[in-house]
């Protein structure tokens, strides 16, 4: 199945839903872990109708919920296919049914309040260090390039956050004095992402680089280490 381009999950309208990094993702507010854990199996229901599932997790008060396809089908700008994991038709198809589901279940969603952490390497030999990272995080070759063309690192189980390589070729030999190669990539709601930059800055962060806002604004500490808080700007509805 064909993955779904940022303008056509933002025509979708998913109301309860954020596009995070590569899937979907909601927050539905519960009373008790039993709220929770029987709203998760009307969900579980739903999924088993249609053979596909989302990724949950149960906290105090809320069920966090990710829609991704490992399917799906990209194509480069030569027309060649690469199966990724990414958003396709059956998740927004899901997603709709799982509101309906909430509303049934009289669950408020918080949307605002969806986040996804990615880790970032900047490296110029990405296939070469790739196969330690992928087996120090996730003790398996075969997490290196899944559901990525790139040598992208994540683990079939979700236990840790994807690792992405970005281009380092600029600094060659002197990579490896490079101040700091590694960096988070926090993904949040639209509509947070300015709070979130402002709360940074006023515990101290400084803004150094916001070219590419409001989809990527670069944060930096006290000591120069940075972040980085990203939008998916395409996947959101306008107006």
């Amino acid at each position: 199945m064909d993955m779904l381009r940022g303008p056509q999950i933002a025509a979708a309208d998913l109301t309860d839903w954020r596009k995070l990094a590569q899937g979907l993702h909601a927050r539905y507010l519960v009373d008790g872990f039993a709220a929770g854990a029987g709203f998760v199996v009307a969900v579980g229901e739903a999924g088993d109708a249609i053979g596909h599932h989302p990724r949950v997790s149960i906290g105090t008060g809320y069920v966090d919920l990710e829609l991704v396809s490992d399917d799906a089908i990209y194509r480069d700008d030569e027309g060649t296919e690469y199966v990724v994991e990414w958003v396709t038709q059956q998740d927004v198809d899901l997603a709709r049914r799982i509101s309906g589901i909430a509303a049934d279940h009289g669950l408020t969603a918080d949307p605002a309040s969806v986040s996804e952490i990615e880790l970032g390497l900047d490296t110029a030999r990405s296939a070469t260090i790739a196969p330690v990272w992928a087996a120090l995080l996730t003790g398996s070759a075969e997490s290196q390039g899944r559901g990525s063309p790139s040598d992208e690192v994540r683990d079939a189980t979700g236990r840790v956050p994807n690792l992405w390589f970005g281009d380092d070729d600029e600094q060659g030999d002197e990579q490896a004095t490079a101040p700091q190669r590694f960096h988070l990539e926090v993904y949040v709601a639209p509509e947070v992402a300015e709070q979130r930059i402002a709360a940074a800055l006023a515990a101290g962060g400084t803004v150094v680089d916001d070219s590419e806002a409001p989809g990527l604004t670069v944060i930096a500490d006290q000591d120069g280490n940075t972040g980085v808080v990203c939008v998916d700007v395409s996947a959101a509805k306008q107006g």
